[in-house]
């Protein structure tokens, strides 16, 4: 029987416009390179031992109708020149033997940089908590990110985040995802 723990994960994004939201969706998981996956989305633990791959490795590894598991984050907008962000952020900790953290952001109003910063804090923060970690919530991410490094206990954080303007008489959905791959 197949584990369903997963080996490996890549991240991936894509922007879509259409004029019906589902068609906007649907462009926007083609673009990151993976509308022919069944996908199910699943909450935001990164398994240990998990290794993060690129993305063109990892949709190498992926076969058109597979269920894969994935992390989304996905805005939707059909107002004109309104911002829409989405970011996955991911915590690695330093002892692989212990599971780390994905988070989602899904926004309007934000820019990349802070889509992605806020994604990053989160899964940080959630992972910090864990190991015991107790960081000011109300310090900028740049600041908390130096005291998670110092501890010697998160080895990594990282994101993926897709922005976009809505465009007149169109749908435009961003997402960013953390797709994970499981060992045949």
């Amino acid at each position: 029987m197949q584990s369903l723990v997963p080996k490996k994960v890549f991240l991936t994004r894509g922007v879509g416009r259409h004029r019906y939201q589902l068609k906007s969706f649907e462009e926007a998981l083609r673009q990151a390179g993976v509308a022919q996956q069944n996908l199910v989305q699943v909450s935001s633990i990164l398994p240990p031992h998990c290794t993060m791959v690129s993305r063109g490795e990892g949709l190498k590894q992926m076969t058109p109708g597979r269920i894969s598991y994935c992390v989304m984050a996905r805005t939707d907008t059909n107002e004109h020149g309104r911002l829409i962000a989405s970011s996955v952020g991911i915590a690695v900790p330093k002892v692989r033997d212990n599971w780390g953290y994905i988070s989602e952001v899904h926004g309007h109003g934000m820019n990349q940089q802070q889509a992605a910063d806020m994604a990053e804090d989160l899964a940080a923060d959630m992972l910090g908590t864990t190991l015991g970690l107790e960081v000011d919530p109300d310090k900028a991410w740049s600041q908390k990110e130096q005291v998670y490094k110092a501890s010697g206990l998160i080895i990594r954080t990282s994101n993926i985040t897709q922005t976009a303007r809505g465009q007149k008489g169109l749908w435009t959905t961003v997402v960013a995802i953390a797709m994970f791959l499981l060992d045949d």
